[in-house]
């Protein structure tokens, strides 16, 4: 690295209303009621959150099969299918829903649609946990998007759209996951318009404003620089499209999960590091990632201006209504 590389933050970065939402109900939960405190698939995509959770007492499991009946689970923050909720109530199980309120809104709007007579094409990444929540709305809906008799599909390229079978052309109607990299979304809507002229769009965007806050600051800051460090774990969709829309401004960028992925022959040559996270991912990891760089070389960060987010989600009712029941008594 050279004397005079620097480090420039992108800005809004890190977490982002739902994710805190849902890490401070697990939290409540875990401080009114006390360990253990279930929680269907990892609350949020990244191993530092997750693993903090875990030592306070969480245990975060797959399937409702493996939590005794009676305990109280938490539903993650990418949203459960109809049949999880129905699942968790026959098994007697408390429930309190951490599904980002972005993530619901999309769920509203597919009920919606369906009641309106529409087929539903899903644009996603196969086996994420929005998707399979999403397409599970839907009664028997797969997350594959095989059963066409639900009609709710799903595709994840233009390619895809090329052999997309459904039952009337007229009557499409398309929804997105929510952390989907906006130009990516738009290759594909441009597809489905172009096959299905007459497909509806959502009342609103699907893909939500922290994705896209963050894919934007990352642009803007990529064309300054020579390499973009993402904070973000792997299996982080949101933090994924940060790093290829980086790559896509023709920057060379690296995702790392912490401070200790990085790797001194990415910065050889360097002049202008850009650094970002993805919107599950804490600020602490970020600061972490600069000393590391720091230590590497780095002398000055400067940390750019950029939409300020004041967005706030209130608490799932029945754990705040629990929470002051118990204080009462």
């Amino acid at each position: 690295m050279n004397k005079d590389t620097s480090i420039v933050l992108a800005n809004p970065r890190g977490f982002c209303a739902g994710v805190d939402r849902a890490i401070i109900i697990v939290e409540q939960a875990l401080e009114k009621f006390g360990a253990p405190i279930y929680v269907r698939h990892e609350v949020v995509h990244n191993k530092f959150v997750v693993d903090q959770l875990r030592a306070k007492g969480a245990i975060f499991v797959e399937e409702l099969d493996e939590i005794p009946s009676g305990s109280t689970v938490i539903f993650s923050a990418h949203g459960v299918s109809k049949a999880i909720r129905t699942e968790a109530d026959a098994r007697g199980l408390t429930t309190f829903d951490a599904t980002c309120p972005l993530v619901t809104k999309v769920h509203i709007e597919v009920e919606k649609m369906r009641k309106a007579g529409l087929e539903i094409i899903m644009i996603g990444h196969k086996g994420h946990p929005e998707v399979e929540g999403t397409m599970g709305q839907i009664e028997q809906a797969q997350a594959d998007g095989s059963n066409k008799a639900a009609g709710m599909y799903l595709v994840e390229t233009p390619e895809d759209v090329t052999i997309l079978q459904v039952q009337n052309p007229d009557q499409l109607a398309y929804v997105t996951q929510t952390t989907l990299s906006l130009d990516d979304a738009a290759l594909v809507v441009e597809a489905l318009r172009k096959r299905f002229p007459n497909i509806r769009a959502p009342k609103s965007d699907s893909i939500c404003y922290a994705t896209q806050n963050r894919q934007d600051a990352v642009k803007i800051m990529a064309k300054d620089c020579d390499l973009v460090i993402i904070v973000g774990s792997p299996n982080s969709s949101n933090s994924n499209r940060l790093r290829e829309v980086a790559q896509n401004q023709g920057v060379e960028a690296y995702m790392v999960d912490n401070a200790s992925y990085l790797k001194a022959e990415w910065l050889i040559n360097k002049q202008k590091i850009g650094v970002s996270a993805g919107a599950s991912a804490p600020e602490v990891l970020v600061q972490e990632v600069i000393t590391k760089l720091q230590e590497l070389g780095a002398n000055n960060v400067e940390e750019l201006h950029g939409v300020v987010e004041h967005v706030v989600f209130q608490l799932p009712k029945n754990l705040t209504a629990a929470i002051a029941k118990q204080q009462i008594s």
